[in-house]
């Protein structure tokens, strides 16, 4: 497992990606900030996120034919290190980088993270540039055969003296800027290269090992997924999270896949190490992306997903944009029943899954509380049955005979009939109960 303590719950938080895309600007992200900290803080929202391409100049500016513009000009320091861009990052216009908008976030109590693609830029290998620390320049880092297919920004790094210092330089870079959360992509499944996906390992060591050597507490969380689970102890010795699908999106065969994903990766939760479902995509999205639309998930399958991902031991990372978060999306994002499974002291296990719905409890050993989730992932409201010899983790049955069963949405309170437990689920929707024995 990784060693460090930076992450002892899974992180929650605001990425801008969902709304933004590539075009977030430093008042918009002081303004979900702002928004975070009045509204969401309290309950454990901390972080806020910069996405993809924030060193990009002109980002967004051709989205009707690219989502990455092919090569185009970046912000980037004499040792080839990118910086913000200052036409959308003003206060970085002096040579500071990121500090001034990470002291922003971090007067308001919160933490501040950024996005960044695995490798170094193209454009410093084509220049020869220098990386600190080294006298080898960035042409001989860079590996032109290691590329990501979907940006055209960075070449991979080789697993090199040199290349191991262009890493520390990074993270001391971002370290001085006050970062304390990086979302590293295409690292966590390197796609292009089918018969090799997992080709950037040395490089989520070289991170890992940078991090370690900059003095500050960095999480490093892996992207794109889908994670593969052959590699789980890798991932869990190196990072704090890591990505087990692609982009999530607000559509439901995504969500219902998210049940086989879990089952599979849901003994691999643990302090500062966690699977990562992907954000949540609720509130309004897309304008970044030349359509802005409110999330198509039904308030149902809004409770679904928020109850997995905690239930599970996800990380929590909006996407949307906060000032316009309305009063039913803030109440389920601030349930304080609900987030109390989201901690590794509770014991996640999917008791059944098939078509038409998924069973799962858990057990936190350190409050001796139980929890017991029953989804409807059918149609058509429909009635769940459950024999309560079959929910336990590990040996720690989750229900006894006439056991009390509060529902943490709705906060109604039921109890168990004889052996088994009924609940009538709406279609796409989910019960989720504390069970008091």
């Amino acid at each position: 497992m990784n060693k460090n303590n930076f992450a002892p719950l899974p992180p929650m938080g605001w990425n801008s990606y969902d709304y933004y895309d590539t075009t977030v600007t430093e008042d918009a992200v002081k303004a979900n900030a702002d928004y975070m900290a009045a509204h969401l803080k309290e309950f454990g929202w901390e972080y806020i996120v910069v996405d993809i391409e924030w060193y990009a100049i002109g980002a967004g500016s051709m989205r009707n034919q690219f989502q990455y513009i092919p090569f185009a000009d970046v912000a980037m320091d004499e040792f080839s290190r990118l910086q913000p861009d200052p036409a959308r990052f003003p206060s970085s216009a002096d040579g500071t980088g990121f500090t001034h908008l990470a002291d922003y976030i971090h007067s308001l109590g919160l933490k501040f993270g950024i996005h960044i693609m695995r490798g170094i830029p193209r454009t410093a290998a084509h220049n020869h540039c220098k990386i600190k620390g080294s006298n080898v320049t960035a042409d001989m880092v860079a590996n032109p055969s290691s590329i990501c297919g979907w940006n055209p920004d960075m070449y991979g790094v080789r697993d090199t003296e040199a290349g191991q210092a262009y890493y520390d330089s990074l993270m001391e870079l971002y370290a001085s800027w006050g970062v304390d959360f990086i979302k590293c992509d295409d690292i966590c499944n390197t796609n292009i290269y089918p018969a090799n996906p997992y080709s950037a390992r040395h490089e989520i060591e070289m991170l890992a090992k940078a991090i370690a050597r900059c003095g500050r507490p960095i999480v490093l969380s892996l992207s794109p997924g889908p994670a593969l689970i052959e590699h789980a102890w890798h991932y869990e010795t190196y990072a704090n999270m890591w990505r087990i699908t692609d982009d999530f999106w607000d559509k439901w065969d995504l969500l219902k896949d998210m049940f086989h994903r879990c089952e599979l990766w849901q003994n691999h939760v643990a302090k500062g190490c966690y699977p990562d479902c992907d954000m949540l995509p609720l509130g309004w999205l897309g304008k970044g992306f030349g359509h802005e639309w409110y999330t198509n998930f039904t308030p149902e399958e809004q409770h679904t997903m928020l109850t997995l991902w905690c239930l599970f031991g996800s990380p929590l990372m909006l996407g949307c944009e906060l000032t316009k978060l309305d009063d039913a999306t803030l109440a389920l994002l601030t349930n304080r029943d609900v987030l109390s499974m989201l901690t590794p002291d509770c014991k996640p296990h999917q008791v059944c899954l098939d078509d038409e719905k998924a069973i799962w409890c858990a057990y936190n050993a350190v409050t001796d509380e139980h929890f017991a989730a029953f989804f409807n992932l059918s149609d058509e409201t429909q009635t769940i049955h459950c024999d309560i010899e079959t929910l336990h983790v590990d040996d720690e049955p989750c229900a006894h005979k006439d056991a009390s069963l509060t529902e943490l949405w709705s906060k109604e309170k039921t109890s168990v009939s004889g052996s088994a437990i009924s609940v009538t689920p709406p279609a796409h929707g989910c019960l989720v109960f504390r069970v008091e024995n």
